[in-house]
């Protein structure tokens, strides 16, 4: 299947990291615990949350929608937009045309 996208992809992907980065629980992803990932300085949990955000771009591709933490990432194929979900709201919806 694949996401579709029109936009430049190091934009989505920007945009997505910074989205992902509001989900209060997102670090677990690394399974890490709010310890581990509070001792990491702001550019290392930045470069995390682009890796992730690559990945769930991918990931995407095959499964509409992933959890995240305590959030979820959605692919609306029909509105060419990514929804972010934390705690059952729609936080961010990140444009790929």
């Amino acid at each position: 299947m694949g996401v579709k996208f029109n936009r430049e992809y190091k934009d989505i992907v920007t945009d997505l990291a910074n989205a992902i980065g509001t989900i209060d629980d997102s670090y677990e992803a690394f399974e890490m615990d709010a310890d581990d990932w509070s001792a990491l300085a702001s550019a290392e949990q930045a470069e995390f949350m682009r890796t992730l955000a690559d990945d769930i771009f991918y990931g995407l591709g095959s499964m509409p929608k992933l959890s995240i933490g305590s959030g979820t990432i959605e692919y609306d194929p029909v509105n060419h937009v990514l929804k972010v979900h934390s705690h059952e709201n729609v936080v961010h919806v990140i444009q790929l045309i």
